[in-house]
This record gives C-alpha cells, structure tokens and sequence, in this order.
C-alpha cells in the first residue's frame, strides 16, 4: 500500500478513492439515499454520517493510511478547525485509539470545545483569531512532530470523501447527475472524480459571495475571494483547492451560483417538506437545482437560474452536513 503523491498537489485519481473505500470499510456509516425527494430528486443523506457531516470519511482515510503506512506519529494528529473538520478529526482518532490536539480561539464557542472534548481531544484555546491558533498549530506540528491534517486541502481526506460518490452509485446505478455543495472543495474533488470516472456528471454549487471555486475556474488558478454568505461557516474557504479545480476542469462538471435567500428557503423547504434538519451548507446544493429554492432572485436581481434537470434525469444532491441550530427552523 502507497499513500497518494502529495508532492503534486492535483494527484488525485479513482484508484485513490477505491483505496479509501477499503480503508475506511467498517469505520463510517454507509450513506442513505431516498427515493422520492422532490420533483424526481433524491437525496443522499450523508448528515446521517459520523459527528455530523461527510467529514468523518476524509479524516478516517487520512489517519487509517498512515496507521496502515507506519507513519502515524506517537504525537498524533493535530488540526486547526472548531468546526465539522475537528470534530471529525478527533473522532476519528479516538475510534484509532490515536491522540488528536485541536487548536481554536479563545473565542470559540464553549459548545464546540466541550464537543471536541467529549471526543477525547485535547483542545489548544490560543489567540483571539482563527489564524493564531492556525499559527500556534503550525508550531505545535514542528515541535512535537504530530501529524498535521487539513479540512480539506488533502489527496487523503478528498479521497475519503469521494467514497461517498461510490455508496450512491451503488444504490443508484443509473444516476446522471449529482449535486454537491463547495467550500474548499475537498468534497467536491473527490465526488466529482469518482463521478467522472463513472460518466456522471457533477453540479457544483456554491453562494455567490462564497465562490472558490468559481473564481478558480475564471481565472485559471486557485484565487482569493471574499466570503460573506449565510453558509460561511461550511463554506466560506477564501481559496479552492489545486485538486478541486483540476476536477473542474471535465467536461462532465457544471458550477453554479446561488443566492443566500434560495439557501435559505432551501434549507427551510427541507424541513417543512421532509423534516429534514440541515446546515446551509446543505442546502446550497439543493438550491442549486431549478425550482429548489422556489424560484427567489438572485442578490442582483437576476434569476438565480441553477442547474435545470432533463426530462426523466436521475438526480442526486447531496444533504452533506446537519450541525446546525434548530432554532431558525
């Protein structure tokens, strides 16, 4: 067994993700899809998943590979996330029986550190800001020697995600399409591979003032953006991974814009409909289907258009994540 190439920042193919299927075999929970979502939609419910999210698949990947590899450090793994990507990561240790460390803010909310506690981790509060504890894990990676993980910018946890893609197609055989939500685009990346690899095609769904993605493609290469949606906390990375935009570049992918209020309406259709509670994040990806978000006009007063389905297209979106406050719902 060899691990991915992470020296070319774009290695990701689907023999990676077949290996991350065998790796994590028993460690997640298969993914459920319905059959009767709303107008020939199904749903993956992948909320259903391990702490929450889809991000139990890439950081089980990630710490089984290097179990499996013998480099796994006696430090462990450690992370600068208080959000699903911690969570997950320190889940996944504690089911390795591995130490994790989560650097956060001083300023995180108590419900998170005391979560990312009851998963076993030690938990680092530095600094006032995000990028002071990213610093301070930075610092703890080179003096202790943990292993450093990523919510997303990884060959390993893309691969763990893109798991997800064979589950569905395994219950779905005949899908045409899948919709993802994209942040980083570690989901993306891998969905979108294993999908192209199968002839499926890919949406890519993002808010408009949350557009990694979007912009990379634009403009060739991984570009910063501003981030300002309702969905920033899942997805409001400032920059697109190299492995997600090369991912982008088939043929088979689709990238599409949506307004906050459509993954608003989205989310709250969700639950009136379905009794399905999500995060925004979620949502997005439904909202990026026409007629998903009933129809609202975008923040510039155009139609928010998204992807349009073909008569008797099988279609799956993908409910990525649920940790989120019922309180709005």
């Amino acid at each position: 067994m060899t691990l991915p190439d992470h020296t070319n920042p774009t290695s990701l193919a689907y023999p990676d993700i077949e290996a991350a299927a065998a790796r994590i075999a028993g460690q997640v929970r298969p993914v459920t899809v319905t059959q009767q979502g709303n107008d020939g939609i199904v749903f993956a419910l992948e909320f259903m998943q391990h702490t929450g999210t889809f991000k139990a698949r890439g950081a089980q990947n990630f710490i089984q590979a290097h179990l499996a590899e013998g480099t796994f450090p006696e430090a462990g793994v450690t992370i600068a996330s208080g959000g699903n990507a911690g969570l997950a990561c320190a889940w996944a240790a504690r089911a390795a029986g591995a130490p994790a460390t989560v650097f956060l803010p001083t300023t995180a909310p108590s419900v998170k550190v005391e979560r990312l506690r009851s998963y076993g981790a030690r938990v680092e509060l530095v600094g006032s800001e995000f990028a002071e504890a990213a610093a301070a894990c930075q610092e703890f990676v080179e003096s202790s020697g943990a292993l450093a993980s990523h919510a997303y910018d990884h060959p390993l946890i893309a691969a763990g995600a893109g798991t997800l893609m064979t589950e569905i197609l395994e219950q779905v055989p005949d899908l045409d399409t899948v919709v993802v939500s994209v942040g980083g685009g570690g989901l993306f990346a891998g969905v979108a591979t294993a999908a192209t690899h199968h002839g499926v095609r890919t949406v890519a769904v993002e808010p408009e003032n949350c557009r990694a993605l979007s912009a990379a493609i634009e403009a060739g290469e991984p570009v910063d953006v501003t981030v300002d949606s309702v969905a920033a906390d899942s997805l409001g990375a400032r920059r697109a991974t190299s492995l997600a935009l090369e991912a982008a570049r088939s043929d088979l992918v689709t990238s599409v814009l949506v307004s906050d209020d459509a993954i608003i309406e989205a989310r709250q259709r969700l639950w009136d409909e379905h009794r399905l509670a999500v995060e925004h994040a979620a949502a997005t990806a439904l909202a990026g289907v026409s007629g998903g978000g009933r129809g609202k006009t975008a923040s510039d007063g155009k139609s928010p258009g998204g992807y349009v389905p073909a008569e008797k297209e099988k279609v799956c979106v993908v409910l990525c994540g649920a940790n989120t406050s019922l309180s709005d719902l």
